[in-house]
Parts: C-alpha cells; sequence; structure tokens
C-alpha cells in the first residue's frame, strides 16, 4: 500500500522534536558516525529532504542535538536541587548523582555536548559549529544555563562555608572533572554500577569535609 502524507507519522508542527529523538536514539544505539539527515528523514517517515528545514546540514543537527542535551541535563539538576531541600550536602549529591547518571546513560551525548562548543567549565576553544569563533547561540545559551546553575551551587556553598574559599570556577571545573572520572569508571565497567552511589557520596563528602 502506498503511504501517503496522511498516513506519516510526524507532521510540520512536531517533525523537529522528532528528528532531535531519533538522533539520539542513534547516537545511543550506534555512535556518531550512524547519524545523517537522509537516515533520519527515513526513520521518521518523511521525504529525505524535510530534515533540511530545521538543520542546514548535518553540523546544524549535531549543534541542536547538543543544545537539546544541555537543556535536557540543566533541567534535570534543577529539579534535582529543588527536591533535596535545605541541606547543603543533600543539595550537593543530588546534582552530583544526576550528572553521573547522565554521563553514564548517555556517554555519547555528552561527549557530543562538550565536542560542539567551548561548552562547559574551563573550555576556550570553539568547535566546528561555531561562527567566527563563537558556538551557536543555542548551544551557548543551553551550556551556560546549566554550569550556571551548579556554579551558582558552588558559589552558595563558599559563602556558607560548605566548600573552600578561591576561585569558585576552578572548584566547578574540579568537581565536574571528579563525576566525569567517576562516570567514565563506571561505563568502562571498572567500577560496578552498584559503586556508583557510594563513590558519589564519597566525593561529595570529601569536597565539603574540608571546611568542617
Amino acid at each position: 500500500m502506498v503511504q501517503t502524507m496522511a498516513d506519516r507519522p510526524y507532521h510540520h508542527g512536531n517533525l523537529r522534536a522528532a528528528l532531535l529523538g531519533e538522533a539520539e536514539r542513534t547516537l545511543r544505539e550506534q555512535g556518531i558516525d550512524a547519524l545523517s539527515l537522509r537516515d533520519l528523514a527515513r526513520q521518521a517517515g518523511v521525504s529525505h529532504a524535510a530534515p533540511r528545514r530545521h538543520f542546514a546540514d548535518r553540523q546544524a543537527l549535531l549543534d541542536a542535538l547538543a543544545a537539546s542535551g544541555f537543556v535536557r541535563l540543566g533541567d534535570e539538576v534543577r529539579a534535582a536541587i529543588d527536591a533535596a531541600g535545605e541541606d547543603y550536602q543533600a543539595r550537593l549529591r543530588a546534582v552530583a548523582t544526576t550528572y553521573v547518571r547522565f554521563a553514564t546513560r548517555d556517554a555519547a551525548l555528552l561527549e557530543l555536548m562538550f565536542a560542539a562548543k567551548n561548552a562547559g567549565p574551563g573550555a576556550k576553544n570553539a568547535g566546528p559549529g561555531a561562527v567566527n569563533g563563537e558556538p551557536p547561540a543555542a548551544l551557548r545559551e543551553a551550556s551556560e544555563r546549566l554550569f550556571g546553575t551548579v556554579g551558582e551551587l558552588i558559589r552558595q556553598g563558599q559563602r556558607t562555608d560548605e566548600l573552600p574559599a578561591g576561585d569558585p570556577e576552578r572548584l566547578l571545573l574540579l568537581l565536574v572533572a571528579t563525576l566525569q572520572g567517576i562516570a567514565a569508571l563506571t561505563t568502562s565497567g571498572r567500577v560496578r554500577a552498584d559503586q556508583t552511589d557510594a563513590l558519589i557520596a564519597d566525593a561529595v563528602a570529601l569536597f565539603t569535609r574540608s571546611q568542617r
């Protein structure tokens, strides 16, 4: 039977979201080399030209996918902070747990997020999606929102003497490096999944104990 446009699963109003969803699934299951606009169009059930209404080329797709990853992780981190209550160590542990779970569940996406631009604490050089040395605005804003949220939590801990004094950006970089390390050890199998929460708790305790 010939499929009509009415039979196809996505319409113009949600095609962009559908393509990003398919792209994220492909990235998770097959890796970045398997991503192409033509294959995504086929998976979404639309013409091969339809994705170019939303993404000028493959790099634009990758930038949009990275931005959506930052938005999702930022939302998860914000929700974790709000749900953790007033205890500072509990809030920091909630953020750390959220980050590590994202990093282990979507390791390829997180790698793309950091590779797509000068995203995250301590980064200086723009990636291949940058224009005139600047990353795409949506990608930059999503990254800044995530690390701004975590950075404010760091500064709060310094103001209340829960965390060491000094450059908050450097402390943020150290925290992210620690969490990335835990995630990498977990995804490589060198740390069992059932050990992850204990490692996160130990890391947070070490960060805060230095002020006790």
